[in-house]
């Protein structure tokens, strides 16, 4: 079983920063692509930022600029960096991660998400 958590979420004013924080736990045997999405209400879940096992990222064109991925390999985590926050950045905020997991089969390979955190900007 794989769990992915994130950590990080909160309520900042505008223009203010916040860094989210996603482990991924359980029996990996690798992790490809881990990203972040966001959902507000009354929207659909949206790609925010999305980083390879080598490190090539890509952004939504609404957080270029201002939100920055990363990933620490060695721990199984995925960061993303948030500053300039505008009260439209305000969201649940999902980890996701491609896994290859261990197994009585052999190896597995899914898509995981974590359970959400809630950032909140103030205007």
């Amino acid at each position: 079983q794989v769990h992915l958590v994130e950590s990080g979420g909160g309520l900042v004013q505008a223009g203010g920063s916040l860094r989210l924080s996603c482990v991924v736990s359980g029996r990996i045997f690798s992790i490809n692509a881990m990203g972040w999405y966001r959902q507000a209400p009354g929207k659909q879940r949206e790609l925010v930022a999305a980083i390879t096992s080598d490190g090539s990222t890509n952004y939504a064109d609404s957080v270029k600029g201002r939100f920055t991925i990363s990933r620490d390999n060695a721990k199984n985590m995925v960061y993303l960096q948030m500053n300039s926050l505008k009260p439209e950045d305000t969201a649940v905020y999902y980890c996701n991660a491609d896994v290859v997991s261990r197994n009585v089969y052999g190896r597995t390979r899914a898509e995981y998400w974590g359970q959400g955190t809630q950032v909140i900007v103030s205007s």
